[in-house]
């Protein structure tokens, strides 16, 4: 079973940050906004979605556009 590549919060919106990474050199997305703030990240796609996305949902949103490509 594949282990998790976080432990807290701020690994896990970096991880989400480096899958956005990812799927927009693999044409997945068309671009993708992330706004650092001191005690949270908020993450922004374009084109797919009008509202912010914690980093739990761009995680999981992301992952699951990334692996379905490979």
């Amino acid at each position: 079973m594949n282990q998790a590549q976080f432990t807290d919060e701020i690994t896990l919106a970096a991880r989400a940050e480096k899958l956005g990474e990812t799927a927009l050199l693999l044409g997945l997305i068309p671009s993708f906004v992330v706004r650092h703030f001191p005690d949270s990240w908020e993450f922004y796609i374009p084109d797919e979605t009008a509202q912010q996305l914690t980093p739990e949902e761009a995680y999981f949103h992301l992952k699951r556009l990334v692996d379905y490509r490979r």
